[in-house]
């Protein structure tokens, strides 16, 4: 079976190298090491060639769909971001070039000039192949529903490619305020994957919806990862408590616009009750197989992915058919 995972990560040392360690620092990574701030799976971000794909066709993965690892040209502003994000969209490309039956793309944008994002995406869309963006949370603690940033929206719509919001660390205010003073490494843990990320991503959903960007951009599509990240077992409570000032401020409500504009992938989740929460919110069409690879493993992606129980149609639109058909995959 076709298997595409499009929630999939690469890095560049030397790309990351030209960043302010001082701002990697500041906007949460861990240190000592700054200038290489993820010290964790170092050698599997940096490999776009013979070791991922054997561990790619270990687990019987046909392709990965690939993005930046933070840190990246979020932190820079100015030129030095534009360059720097042209430099690992062209990075990804080659590596793309080299592999185009296994290895596709996101584009990585300069967010702090949404106008030279804007065609940025238009280059690495007609340019270099690519099949959407994946944007790393917040940028200066703001996110995409902010009036500056609606040159990236509108392009992807026109593009008809989706925005992947992925997490971002927390700014510096929420951690010191919801994640500081605990015990051991749990700040840390709390505020990325155990916690913090997946509740930020969701925030950054829920206020494109709520500030009406979505309704501005009715062809905009957007994915986010790790099962919905909560989205599913909220989703009820959050309809019934936003229904009466949807009706005044939004063209539809929460629920028909999250299920009319969001995708989600089960990167990192490989449990069954999240899985149902979200098969039975969103449905089987708006759900897609990823791994979130290298922080988690392609084997035990795969078998989660075997043993879920649908029908054999159904795990063929989760394992590929949704991702070809939303992405535009060449198949």
């Amino acid at each position: 079976m076709r298997i595409v995972a499009l929630e999939e990560h690469f890095n560049d040392a030397g790309i990351l190298a030209g960043i302010d360690p001082a701002a990697v620092l500041r906007r949460g990574f861990p240190g000592p090491d700054a200038v290489w701030a993820q010290t964790i799976k170092r050698a599997e971000l940096a490999d776009m060639g013979a070791a991922r794909l054997a561990d790619m066709d270990s687990s019987g993965i046909t392709v990965q769909v690939l993005s930046v690892a933070g840190p990246g040209a979020d932190l820079v502003p100015g030129q030095a971001g534009i360059d720097l994000a042209r430099a690992y969209n062209d990075v990804l490309a080659t590596a793309c070039t080299r592999h185009p039956t296994r290895l596709r793309g996101f584009a990585h944008l300069p967010l702090h000039t949404p106008d030279a994002a804007a065609v940025e995406l238009d280059r690495c869309v007609k340019d270099l192949g690519f099949h959407g963006v994946l944007v790393n949370g917040a940028t200066d603690g703001l996110f995409l529903d902010d009036p500056r940033f609606e040159p990236i929206l509108a392009r992807a719509e026109a593009l008809d490619v989706p925005i992947y919001l992925h997490p971002g660390i927390p700014t510096a205010p929420v951690r010191d305020a919801y994640f500081s003073n605990l015990p051991g490494n749990f700040d840390f843990v709390m505020t990325q994957a155990a916690w913090g990320w997946h509740i930020e991503t969701a925030i950054h959903t829920l206020r494109l919806v709520l500030s009406g960007a979505l309704d501005r951009h009715p062809g905009l599509k957007i994915v986010i990862g790790h099962m919905g990240e909560a989205l599913p077992f909220m989703l009820d409570r959050i309809d019934e408590t936003t229904a009466a000032t949807a009706k005044i401020h939004l063209k539809r409500s929460v629920r028909e616009t999250l299920t009319d504009q969001v995708w989600l992938t089960t990167s990192g989740f490989f449990t069954m009750v999240p899985f149902m929460a979200a098969l039975m919110t969103f449905g089987v069409d708006r759900l897609m197989f990823s791994v979130d690879y290298p922080f988690a493993s392609n084997a035990r992606a795969r078998a989660f992915l075997d043993s879920l129980p649908v029908s054999p149609a159904d795990k063929a639109k989760i394992a590929h058919g949704n991702a070809d058909k939303l992405l535009k995959l060449p198949v």
